[in-house]
């Protein structure tokens, strides 16, 4: 079976490992052009790219697919990549662009995706950040033949997972990219002979998960402590919950919610000591913050962030 692939962060990379390692012929490689990052903010590869070029892997980084879009170029250069590589299937994980109907036709047995949720639940952009900050208790990995929808196409795999009551998106995407990349070479393996199922999603249960946005980092503290320590785990490792104190914004990377019904303001540091700083929430509760970190600084556990960074009990975070 000769397999191209589209995809570019870490996630897609532990498939394309796994495609390769189980002797799949990839043929080509799609990924999105280098961006730039870094302190130099140099132009840097895709975790995608990097593994293709090691293993001698054609490479394509159109920023467009859509032959009538922006950049035609790139999609008729990208679609001349597609049809001399001649596959059978075009894997998609995490890829970013948006697929035109041409290139879901082009292979004989269409275009599978690798899916970080259990779908219908949370179609779209961040399905393992929506998860856990929803409180989910299990989320998974679904193989879906791709449509022209977003996200709405035929399931073919899918496997469950338990999302840990200490789950950040950083250890989630880490077991989610394994298990897609062991999942779609059971779907190819299967789709060799014939024995692929598709079932239709069911039409109950559709969530959408939004793109993350720098703006939604801000704690706001008069949401509930259980909600917060779940957005915080959610916005680990991107983009970091934030609080503002003393004139400073610092990021939050852990944090516990304890139950109560205190009425003082929420935002009010209510306990500091060596196990964490305790914040008065909306619902009554308090959230003992254990991990922090000032701009350019270290994450610090809360005793050694207080070393640098003094609170005391009566003082407030920021709204």
């Amino acid at each position: 079976m000769r397999v191209a692939f589209a995809g570019t962060p870490e996630f897609a990379r532990a498939a394309l490992e796994r495609l390769h390692a189980a002797g799949f012929a990839v043929v080509l490689v799609l990924t999105q052009p280098d961006r730039p990052a870094g302190r130099g903010m140099k132009l840097q590869p895709s975790a995608v790219k990097q593994f293709a070029v090691s293993h001698g892997i054609p490479v394509a980084q159109p920023r467009s697919l859509r032959l009538d879009g922006k950049y035609p170029e790139d999609a008729a250069a990208a679609r001349d990549a597609l049809v001399q590589a001649k596959p059978d299937v075009l894997v998609v994980a995490a890829y970013g662009l948006i697929l035109p109907q041409w290139v879901l036709d082009l292979p004989r047995l269409g275009c599978l995706n690798i899916h970080a949720s259990l779908l219908p639940r949370w179609r779209g952009a961040a399905p393992i950040h929506r998860a856990i900050e929803a409180g989910d208790a299990e989320t998974g990995v679904t193989i879906m033949q791709m449509d022209a929808g977003l996200d709405t196409g035929d399931m073919l795999l899918m496997e469950r997972v338990a999302v840990g009551a200490q789950e950040t998106t950083a250890s989630l995407h880490d077991k989610l990219a394994a298990l897609g990349g062991r999942m779609i070479v059971e779907a190819l393996e299967l789709a060799a002979c014939g024995g692929l199922k598709p079932r239709r999603q069911p039409a109950e249960g559709v969530t959408y998960a939004h793109k993350i946005e720098k703006a939604e980092a801000a704690i706001a503290w008069s949401q509930p402590a259980a909600v917060i320590e779940r957005r915080i785990r959610a916005f680990d490792p991107f983009p970091g919950a934030t609080a503002r104190v003393n004139g400073e914004t610092v990021k939050v990377w852990r944090a516990n919610a304890v139950a109560g019904r205190g009425t003082v303001a929420p935002g009010t540091i209510v306990s500091v000591d060596e196990h964490g700083i305790g914040v008065a929430c909306g619902d009554g509760g308090r959230l003992e913050l254990t991990e922090l970190q000032r701009a350019g600084g270290k994450r610090l556990a809360a005793a050694d962030f207080l070393r640098g960074f003094p609170l005391a009990a009566g003082m407030r975070f920021e709204a």
